[in-house]
């Protein structure tokens, strides 16, 4: 197998999931505190309504990356997930269910924040900006715990 193909398909899943992860990072640890600091709800959930307009279409693209690159890596490279190691197992399990959150974030809360916005439901909108804001924590939790197992794993 070509090293340049290995490295080109290990480098676009690391990117892919550091551009998530540290997407989360950044709104959860800075962009969340100073908007609730300085903007009243109606500002502040349109703020966040059309930032996750321009970041849920790159982690739609993530996910497909981190599993194409992911499911090469394990069938192409290593023969199936009979020979990679349990820190393997445990980084695609975190990644799904990482990914079933998003799924649910993004089809869901996100969703009826959009129309409770539309029809100036502030109250609504804020509600279902919390119930974002608790998945996003959540999944950034499990993120770095999948970046610990990809990176360290193998060395358990």
């Amino acid at each position: 197998m070509p090293t340049t193909l290995i490295s080109l398909m290990v480098a676009l899943h690391a990117l892919s999931a550091a551009i998530w992860v540290g997407g989360m990072f950044f709104a959860y640890m800075a962009m969340r505190p100073a908007a609730a600091a300085l903007l009243p709800v109606p500002e502040r959930t349109t703020l966040w309504r059309d930032s996750f307009a321009r970041f849920f279409p790159w982690v739609w693209g993530i996910i497909v990356v981190l599993l194409a690159t992911g499911f090469w890596l394990i069938f192409g490279l290593y023969g199936g997930m009979g020979n990679v190691g349990v820190h393997v197992h445990w980084m695609l399990l975190t990644g799904l269910v990482m990914m079933a959150i998003y799924a649910h974030i993004f089809f869901a809360p996100y969703r009826r924040m959009r129309q409770a916005i539309e029809v100036q439901d502030w109250p609504e909108a804020g509600r279902r900006l919390g119930q974002i804001r608790m998945f996003i924590g959540i999944n950034l939790v499990i993120g770095l715990v999948t970046i610990v197992l990809g990176t360290g794993g193998r060395y358990w």
